[in-house]
């Protein structure tokens, strides 16, 4: 293909379509928590008590409505009548505002920011402000503000908080399963907790909601019990072994402030322990929510679990399948499975679930330089994309990105596309800006540079726009709003040291690092503290003599080097493929790749290959797949580089995440990874910095050849 016709691709026509209708989802769970009732649990979905008695066989009666029951709520269908057990008729109406007040939206404000204004909650806002469902908030709205009344003391206790001491063996997940809220939601009550790890220490301290009923106001009676006080027994005690406050104890017995505090032969009127039977234990196990129109035989494939089992450890399944059930698997299955903070996530078949009637809105602004470019100059055109590393990248991962608008073409979506050039100039950035109406657009592909994707960044959050950085890991500023394509240099290095940790028996470390790598160091060594430290003369080689003396003839050698200098990294496998003998084994790992270092013409493949060398990336190498085939077809046998296969793999995410739900924000919340010809992407919200990608893969020489490290190559080696 010419030149001057590669370079008129980056021209692009407005794609149609058809459509078809997607039917809402008919159900809801619900996991119950303490102090709720199938009154308030039927206000809070808008259904009848009946109807969520009809929907999950196994309850009875509203008495059997208890903490930790996972309820099957039906959203849909008709609504049948039933008289109200007694029980339910002390149950409070749905509190009703007082009236409303306007408000009209303003640059930048949030919805959070407005929920903080006015004292009300995110539901309370989008229930009398509907469009707030669908579309995101915007200048200019025209909002109805609900006016509660005045809550008294005892109803404000019940918004308030406590402190929660974490037990050994508890994870985050569990924690917030026992409390009735998000992991998202831990995080955002605990902002000290990483966002990068789901470590908790046993006695670590927590902020957590206080469960509603905890002041022990207006409680059924068959939810006490009478106790004897004995000798030396404190509130504090008392209140410990019981699970409630003691303020909460004086309140239910006025009785020990009239005699002066808690006397010993005192009757007092104490709430049941709490049943611990329903606490989930994550040390054991892990667990996977069903989904509606699932059924036994899909599950048995997707969770890789026989029959026979899943109906050993989940006896309730006898009775069916219900959705919302909550399932016990063994813990060594999560090998298998995308787990996180002990739930399976259900991998979402992007590709199944596209909603045609969304048309997602696109923009790309990359530094294609065409100001610079001569079409009519075959040569110096080509020379220019070779000796320039922007337009390289600019015009391979925008290639890519014209193949999966193709293929989403043919799904039936219409994706409106806009490019831009922004001519690798911060100036170029801010005049398109300033030019160009950004209103509607759901994502923005680019810049590449990291002032003009801060300068893009900081506008489209005024419109709540996301921006996908094509090759950053990171940022300088925090922009809550941008997508980091490539995982930060800790994931990678973390999944590294995680996949060598599991593999390793009892060989013998080494570590070799320049001074520019002092934290890979650090890191290894915090791994393996016996491992062995290899002297560097000048930060370019190794000193030869010592080296030789620490190389082990009894275990295999794992020598760790982290270094970006093409002649290090040649001197160091040269030595070790001479190195290795019938009674000498070597083999390589890095935690820092460089592709160029590695990929430069002083490195030896075959020196890598010998030496099995390992090494995590964000990318792995392709074969001939559906996409590769296209690309050639589309480019005239052309086969794509990795900025192509970039390219296609980021804007086919994008877009199969937009045709699925017109929203990145909200469909972030509910895709976990996904993963298509050369990448993965699995986005963990850093709230105020960004999304972050965490998938990446382990990669090994082997043969002279690259290959992936699976999942069944890490238990094969354990």
């Amino acid at each position: 293909m010419g030149m001057k016709k590669y370079i008129l691709q980056l021209g692009l026509a407005v794609i149609f379509m058809t459509s078809f209708q997607v039917f809402a989802q008919e159900y809801a769970t619900h996991a119950v928590k303490e102090g709720e009732t199938l009154q308030s649990i039927s206000q809070q979905y808008r259904v009848t008590p009946y109807s969520i008695l009809q929907a999950n066989k196994e309850i009875k009666s509203a008495s059997d409505v208890k903490p930790n029951t996972i309820l099957v709520i039906p959203l849909k269908g008709p609504i049948v009548q039933k008289e109200k057990p007694k029980e339910e008729e002390q149950e409070q109406e749905e509190i009703k505002p007082l009236g409303f007040t306007r408000h009209r939206v303003r640059r930048k404000e949030t919805l959070f920011g407005l929920t903080q204004k006015y004292e009300i909650t995110e539901e309370q806002l989008k229930r009398y402000n509907r469009d707030l469902y669908s579309e995101p908030l915007k200048k200019g709205m025209v909002l109805q503000i609900p006016k509660f009344p005045e809550m008294d003391p005892d109803d404000e206790r019940e918004l308030d908080f406590e402190t929660y001491t974490v037990q050994p063996k508890e994870t985050r997940w569990s924690i917030a399963h026992k409390y009735g809220i998000s992991v998202d939601s831990l995080l955002v009550l605990n902002p000290d907790l990483s966002k990068t790890s789901n470590y908790l220490a046993a006695g670590q301290e927590l902020k957590l909601p206080r469960p509603k009923g905890d002041s022990l106001k207006e409680q059924q009676v068959d939810l006490f019990t009478s106790y004897t006080v004995p000798p030396k027994m404190t509130l504090y005690s008392l209140g410990k072994e019981y699970g409630v406050p003691s303020d909460s104890i004086v309140k239910l017995n006025p009785e020990i402030m009239k005699q002066g505090g808690l006397k010993e032969g005192m009757v007092i009127r104490l709430p049941k322990k709490r049943d611990n039977t329903g606490v989930v234990n994550t040390d054991n196990f892990i667990f996977y929510e069903v989904k509606p129109k699932q059924n036994i035989f899909r599950l048995t494939q997707n969770l890789k679990i026989s029959r026979e089992e899943l109906f050993r450890l989940n006896p309730d399944l006898e009775n069916g399948l219900k959705a919302g059930m909550v399932l016990k698997l063994p813990k060594e299955k999560a090998a298998g499975l995308q787990v996180k903070n002990a739930l399976v996530l259900d991998r979402v078949n992007l590709v199944d679930s596209i909603n045609v009637e969304n048309k997602p809105k696109l923009v790309f602004m990359l530094p294609f330089r065409l100001d610079r470019v001569e079409v009519n100059n075959k040569e110096k055109t080509e020379s220019q994309i070779k000796t320039r590393r922007d337009m390289a990248l600019s015009l391979g991962f925008y290639s890519g990105a014209l193949v999966a608008l193709d293929s989403i073409k043919k799904m039936g979506v219409s994706v409106d596309v806009k490019t831009y050039d922004t001519e690798l100039s911060q100036a170029k950035v801010k005049e398109i800006l300033f030019r160009e109406n950004l209103q509607g657009v759901n994502a923005i592909i680019g810049p590449i540079a990291s002032g003009a994707l801060s300068e893009v960044a900081v506008v489209a959050a005024t419109k709540n726009i996301p921006v996908i950085a094509p090759v950053a890991s990171d940022s300088q500023l925090s922009h809550s709003n941008v997508f980091f394509s490539v995982p930060k240099e800790e994931i990678l290095r973390e999944k590294m040291l995680s996949y060598v940790k599991k593999i390793h028996k009892n060989e013998n470390v080494i570590i070799i690092a320049d001074s520019t790598h002092q934290v890979a160091h650090d890191s290894i060594l915090s791994k393996f503290p016996a491992a062995q430290i290899a002297k560097i003369i000048d930060n370019k080689s190794l000193h030869l003599d010592r080296f030789l003396l620490k190389l082990s003839e009894t275990k295999e050698n794992w020598v760790f080097l982290e270094t970006d200098q093409p002649n290090m990294i040649s001197s160091v496998t040269s030595i070790l493929n001479s190195a290795i003998t019938e009674d000498v084994k070597v083999r390589m790992f890095t935690t820092s790749y460089n592709n160029n270092a590695y990929e430069d013409d002083a490195v030896s493949n075959t020196h890598l290959s010998n030496l099995r060398f390992t090494y995590p990336s964000f990318y792995r190498e392709t074969g001939n797949d559906f996409f590769t085939r296209a690309y050639e077809k589309r480019y005239n046998g052309l086969s794509p580089d990795r900025y192509a296969v970039r390219g296609f793999d980021v804007t086919y995410d994008i877009l199969l995440k937009l045709a699925h739900k017109n929203n990145l924000f909200e469909t972030s919340k509910i895709i976990g990874q996904t993963e298509y010809t050369g990448n993965s992407f699995d986005y963990i919200n850093d709230w105020s910095s960004g999304y972050f990608n965490r998938a990446c893969y382990i990669m090994e020489y082997d043969s002279l050849q690259i290959k992936e490290v699976k999942l069944d190559d890490l238990k094969s080696n354990l």
